[in-house]
C-alpha cells in the first residue's frame, strides 16, 4: 500500500496537470475548513492524505482539527495520536496539546496534565500548551482540594452522626435511669406509707390498750373506793375486812377438801351404793 502511494505520488509530481489538481484540492479543503464546512473539509483532506499520500503538516493537522470541530472525538483523537509521534516537533507539540485539551474536556485532568507537559517538552515555545497546562494544573488542584473538603465533610458528618447517636443513646440511658429512679422512689414511698400506716395502727392500738388499761384502773379504783365506803358505812376497817376475807377463803378451802374426800370413799362390799 505504501509503495503504491509512493508510485502515485511520483506520477503526480511529474504530471503538471495532476500537480495543479492537487493544489486545487488543497485550496478547496482549506477553503471549506476556513468557512466552517468541516464535513467537506474532512472529505477533501482525507483524499489528499489517504488517497494521494499528501504528507504536509498543515493538511494532516487541519484534518485532525476538522474532526475536533465536528465533535468527532474518536476521529480527532485518532488523527492527533498519529501526529503526536511525528518527527516534526512543532506538529507533535500541537497534537499533544489538543489531546490534552480533549482529556481536560472529558474530566481526565491528570492525563491532560501529562499530555500538555509532553507538548511543552516537544516545543517549549508553544504558549497555548503552556496556558492550558496552567489551567489544567489549577483545575486539578481545585479538584484535589474539593475532594479533601468532601472527605473532611464526610468525616465531620460521620463524627456528627456518631455524636448524635451517642447523645441519643445517653438520653435513652438517662431516661431509663430516671424511670428506674422514679419506680424506686414510688416503691420506697409505698413502703414508707405502709410502714407509716403500720406504725400509726400500732400507736392507735397501744393508745387504745392504754385507754382500756386506764379505764380498768379507774374501775378498780372506783370499785375499791366503793368498797371502802361500804366498809366505812358498816363500821369495818380495811384490816378487819381482809381478815374476814382470809377466814372465808380458808373456810372455802376446807370445805372443798372435805367434799373431795367424801367423793373418793369406796362403798361397802356387797352392798348397793345408793
Amino acid at each position: 500500500m505504501k509503495t503504491t502511494i509512493l508510485v502515485v505520488l511520483a506520477i503526480l509530481l511529474n504530471d503538471p496537470k495532476e500537480i495543479a489538481r492537487l493544489n486545487a484540492l488543497k485550496k478547496e479543503a482549506e477553503a471549506a475548513y476556513l468557512s466552517g464546512d468541516y464535513e467537506l473539509a474532512i472529505s477533501k483532506y482525507t483524499v489528499l492524505t489517504d488517497s494521494l499520500g499528501n504528507d504536509e503538516a498543515a493538511v494532516r493537522l487541519n484534518l485532525a482539527h476538522a474532526h475536533y470541530h465536528l465533535n468527532d472525538t474518536a476521529g480527532a483523537k485518532n488523527r492527533y495520536n498519529q501526529l503526536s509521534t511525528d518527527r516534526n516537533k512543532k506538529l507533535q507539540s500541537v497534537a499533544l496539546q489538543q489531546l490534552g485539551v480533549m482529556s481536560k474536556d472529558a474530566g481526565k485532568l491528570e492525563e491532560a496534565l501529562q499530555q500538555l507537559k509532553s507538548a511543552i517538552k516537544a516545543d517549549p515555545t508553544n504558549q497555548d500548551a503552556r496556558y492550558n497546562y496552567e489551567v489544567v494544573k489549577k483545575l486539578l488542584e481545585e479538584q484535589q482540594q474539593q475532594e479533601q473538603n468532601q472527605d473532611q465533610q464526610n468525616q465531620d458528618q460521620e463524627n456528627q452522626d456518631q455524636e448524635n447517636q451517642d447523645q441519643e443513646n445517653q438520653e435513652n440511658q438517662d431516661q431509663q435511669n430516671q424511670e428506674g429512679e422514679q419506680e424506686n422512689q414510688e416503691n420506697q414511698e409505698g413502703e414508707d406509707q405502709q410502714k407509716s400506716d403500720e406504725e400509726k395502727e400500732q400507736q392507735e392500738q397501744e393508745q387504745k390498750e392504754g385507754e382500756q388499761e386506764n379505764q380498768e384502773q379507774e374501775q378498780e379504783q372506783s370499785q375499791d373506793q366503793m368498797t371502802k365506803e361500804k366498809l366505812e358505812e358498816m363500821g369495818i376497817s380495811e384490816e378487819k375486812a381482809r381478815q374476814l376475807l382470809e377466814a372465808m377463803r380458808q373456810s372455802e378451802i376446807k370445805y372443798l377438801q372435805q367434799q373431795k374426800r367424801k367423793a373418793t370413799k369406796r362403798p361397802p362390799s356387797g352392798k348397793p351404793d345408793w
